[in-house]
């Protein structure tokens, strides 16, 4: 069983794993990134009446860690934004954009 959130997404481990070797400037910068990203796919999503956003319960333990700093994205607090701002996206948009950072990432 797997105990931490991103553990259950190949992708959202490997990218956090790169996010955590990055050096703070660029961090800083993906997670910008990311968060405009996140704003448009819910803006996307807000057209469309009919998608339902649940989070799960292991992204709602997730966030409730981060709230309480006990991991090292919470201490980093404009990617701690960025990772609370994707939690709230649906599973699939959320696992495409992790996808997406790794692939960027891992090039």
């Amino acid at each position: 069983m797997n105990r931490r959130w991103y553990d259950s997404n190949e992708h959202t481990e490997k990218a956090l794993e790169l996010l955590k070797d990055m050096d703070e400037e660029r961090r800083r910068a993906l997670s910008k990134d990311l968060t405009m990203v996140v704003k448009q796919i819910k803006e996307m999503h807000e057209e469309d009446e009919e998608q339902e956003v649940s989070i799960g319960i292991d992204r709602v333990l997730g966030l409730y860690k981060i709230s309480n700093s006990r991991r090292w994205y919470d201490k980093v607090s404009i990617l701690s934004y960025a990772l609370k701002t994707m939690s709230t996206l649906p599973k699939e948009d959320f696992y495409n954009v992790m996808e997406g950072v790794y692939s960027t990432l891992s090039a």
